[in-house]
């Protein structure tokens, strides 16, 4: 028999030494293939340099067959059957495989949302159980198909628990009938019990909703105005937290990473200043989606802000008038002193232009919803911060809105395209206002128009909620970064 000794002599090192080097690496790359079972949905865009196969099995198929190891054990009976004999080692019996957590099903659920997604993108196609009542297409969208699958898996898999702890009115209700109204509306539409998202147990949810309702708080603790120092604010909301956080072990399991809460008081962003290792990774749904101000896109939802004064009428939209009998290039109305950018809006445009009109207060003999319909484009500016209920009315009134802000993370704006459908200006050139309206080609304008009428559809606000309205936007918002997550 040849010994190692002689194979050496026969085998030069420079030759022997790098072949068991390469068999090591490709041992181990195949254990590591074999190993992965999961991506982040970030990585799964990144696939296009791996093989397909590899990428599904790693997603889609993170078992082995069934009878694989059955196989092998049979293989080894078949070549060596004197094996067994009396003083052999006994026959090697494959151990049970552990019984899979809840928590393990769903996060291999969510690899195959993550898989299906990024198919759906590649292929320019959809997968779907049921026939489709709203196919997503066009270029109001950043990617159609990823955005379509998306929700097709979100409708079918998704889950969100609210927690029921709590006192009214802090909790479990909200304002609905103000420009506050859409935090009344989804803490409604979370807590009734008639959605279909909602988990029948906490362990069977995705995500963890804090049905807790700063504009409540502070009209209830707040009033009447003693003083308006936030720390009574930030401490209803973290007692809050620190109360589910001992009865659940689901905040303390993602450090807060499954977890969100909504609302859009001016002062929801400054719940999380006290403490930001405790909210690090808490996802805040917010209407004050300032950048400047610690809000995170990665992390955090922007939703828009709807002023609605009767909340047995919470859709008001018209088709208005055809483009080419809108007579106003541009319509503003509402209050000067409201921030720094609208005194800026108002010292450059009121009275200044026949073409702009700039209302503090719209004149007796006209109506504010008929200007809008007549208008080509809507301003619509920040006031004390970022967010402005005129993006809804100038949607709903068929206007191209013409957004002023600074730091202002649009809704929506992982899944919406806002350049194909609204006109984006810094404060910096108001100025140069009517310049840039003009700059738009009639042919632009159109196209720009019949978009605003297409997009109308995802900022309807129904209850209870449909698909593809605002609501299944802002839980489909939640949806992806919760795909983005793996517990």
């Amino acid at each position: 028999m040849e010994t190692f000794t002689s194979l050496k002599s026969r085998a030069p090192l420079y030759v022997l030494v790098p072949t068991i080097l390469l068999l090591l690496l490709i041992t181990t790359y195949l254990t590591l293939v074999l190993q992965n079972q999961n991506y982040h949905i970030t990585d799964v865009i990144f696939f296009n340099n791996i093989p397909a196969q590899v990428a599904n099995i790693s997603i889609l198929s993170p078992k082995p067959a069934p009878d694989t190891l059955n196989d092998l054990q049979n293989l080894k009976q078949k070549n060596h059957p004197h094996e067994h004999q009396h003083g052999s080692p006994p026959p090697f019996v494959p151990t049970k495989k552990k019984a899979k957590s809840l928590l393990d099903k769903k996060e291999e659920g969510l690899a195959e949302a993550r898989a299906a997604i990024y198919k759906a993108a590649r292929t320019r196609n959809y997968t779907s159980d049921k026939e489709e009542s709203f196919i997503p297409r066009g270029n109001i969208y950043r990617n159609a198909y990823a955005f379509h699958q998306s929700h097709i898996e979100m409708i079918k898999r998704f889950k969100v628990w609210s927690y029921k702890e709590g006192q009214l009115p802090l909790t479990h209700v909200g304002p609905m009938d103000c420009i506050y109204s859409i935090e009344g509306h989804f803490i409604d539409e979370m807590g009734n019990g008639k959605s279909p998202f909602m988990a029948h147990h906490h362990d069977e949810a995705h995500v963890y909703f804090l049905p807790v309702s700063v504009v409540n708080i502070v009209k209830y603790i707040y009033m009447p105005v003693t003083d308006w120092h936030r720390a009574r604010m930030v401490r209803v909301v973290k007692d809050y937290v620190n109360l589910i956080a001992d009865r659940y072990p689901h905040w303390n399991r993602s450090k807060g990473a499954d977890h969100f809460m909504l609302s859009c008081h001016d002062w929801a962003p400054g719940v999380t200043k006290d403490d930001p290792e405790l909210y690090a990774n808490l996802m805040r749904v917010l209407c004050n989606a300032n950048t400047s101000e610690g809000f995170k896109p990665i992390r955090d939802v922007s939703v828009p802000e709807y002023n609605i004064l009767d909340k047995l009428k919470i859709n008001s939209f018209s088709l208005g008038q055809p483009p080419d009998k809108r007579s106003i290039l541009g319509f503003f109305a509402g209050g000067r002193a409201h921030g720094d950018i609208r005194p800026l809006l108002f010292q450059h445009w009121e009275n200044k232009d026949a073409e702009i009109l700039v209302y503090e207060k719209v004149p007796k003999e006209l109506n504010y919803n008929k200007l809008m319909e007549q208008s080509k484009f809507c301003f619509c500016p920040s006031g004390w911060e970022v967010a402005s209920p005129r993006i809804i009315e100038s949607l709903q009134s068929g206007c191209v809105p013409v957004i002023i802000a600074d730091n202002y993370e649009l809704p929506f704006n992982d899944v919406l395209d806002w350049s194909k459908f609204s006109i984006f200006i810094p404060s910096s050139r108001i100025p140069e206002i009517k310049t840039i309206l003009k700059g738009v080609s009639d042919k632009k304008y159109l196209k720009m128009q019949q978009r605003v009428m297409k997009v109308r559809r995802h900022f309807e606000l129904n209850r209870p909620a449909k698909p593809f309205d605002v609501i299944h936007l802002v839980l489909h918002s939640v949806w992806l970064r919760r795909l983005n997550v793996k517990l």
